[in-house]
């Protein structure tokens, strides 16, 4: 009887890769949510979790356990199937409001500093959550950020060109309260915090100027125009001056009642930026032709990019994962966790 012959062309089966393990629970809790990131060891993000549960909107109060309960019910899973994960947070749950508090690292501040200045707090099960400070510009105007230090070194984390401007790296965060961030040789330098957002809101919702608006409008891109080409060539009197045209071309008939919420956004984010470009003149720079990095919602950082081109900006991109990315270089720089590897 003959052998079977081998089939010497077949391959062996191909081992599986291992997924990978959990090693890090990242929380960025701020005042309205609460943001939770399962990271692997080499800052992949696992899987996420969201909640409204943010350090004004507790569960319960915070005496009787709010911190606790909302704690449990966005990360008891993760840590109930792997009691030995490290834990980060970042936010306003580290403010004089929070879980507890983690005094503010004075400019300039690396992510050194911000490890550095870690507090912890141990949970009712006792798990320690570690909790990043946020970062105080001292001075006659005094400026703090809590949280969004975190998104600029995450933004920042393994960019090659951060320092190739001669003035350091320009980083705007939109919102509520906007932010312009300095940053030079990897270190938070100084800021401006402009109240754009909240301003809008006040506006609209508590002055006069909301009684011709029609808020639940579409978008006008074109009135969001005008109101930033007001701001920057007739806005030399100063916002003040300028906000009561919001219902004066409204009774002349030159802005409907739908254009007259985007006239009045166009308009205030106009001056943040006429601002800012002053405060980049008393450096002989200015935002025309400068390269600059957006941190926010995409919607919103989309309406900065519109208005920053009215000032000769058209380099402004936003960066995705800041604050996933941020959470895990700060744990990385603090020791609670060991790799090789590097987040891009």
């Amino acid at each position: 009887m003959s052998a079977t012959p081998v089939n010497t062309s077949a391959q062996a089966p191909t081992a599986v890769k291992a997924a990978p393990k959990p090693a890090l629970i990242a929380l960025d809790w701020g005042t309205t949510s609460l943001r939770a990131y399962l990271l692997s060891a080499d800052g992949a993000v696992l899987d996420t979790r969201s909640s409204t549960a943010g350090i004004m909107n507790l569960p319960c109060p915070a005496d009787v356990g709010g911190f606790d309960q909302a704690f449990d019910e966005t990360c008891g899973a993760w840590l109930k199937a792997n009691a030995a994960l490290t834990i980060i947070a970042a936010g306003m749950v580290g403010s004089a409001q929070g879980w507890v508090e983690a005094p503010y690292v004075a400019t300039p501040a690396g992510p050194q500093a911000l490890a550095a200045g870690i507090v912890q707090v141990t949970t009712k099960h006792g798990f320690t959550v570690n909790i990043v400070p946020g970062v105080l510009e001292a001075g006659a105007l005094p400026n703090v950020m809590r949280g969004e230090e975190t998104q600029i070194f995450g933004a920042l984390a393994g960019d090659t060109t951060v320092d190739e401007a001669p003035h350091g790296t320009l980083i705007g965060l939109p919102g509520t309260h906007a932010k312009w961030v300095f940053v030079s040789k990897g270190r938070i330098e100084r800021f401006y915090t402009f109240m754009t957002g909240e301003t809008f809101g006040a506006l609209r919702d508590h002055t006069i100027l909301g009684r011709t608006m029609r808020t639940d409008a579409q978008p006008d891109p074109a009135a969001f125009i005008q109101g930033v080409d007001t701001a920057r060539d007739d806005g030399y009197a100063g916002m003040l001056a300028t906000i009561f045209s919001t219902r004066t071309l409204g009774l002349t008939g030159q802005l409907s009642p739908e254009q007259q919420p985007d006239y009045l956004s166009g308009l205030l984010i106009g001056h943040e930026l006429r601002g800012l470009n002053e405060v980049l003149a008393r450096e002989q720079t200015h935002l025309a032709g400068m390269t600059l990095r957006l941190i926010g919602n995409d919607a919103l950082c989309e309406r900065y990019r519109r208005a920053l081109a009215r000032y000769g900006c058209t380099e402004a991109r936003t960066v995705a994962h800041a604050t996933e990315r941020g959470l895990y270089q700060i744990a990385q720089q603090a020791g609670l966790i060991h790799t090789t590897a590097k987040v891009g």
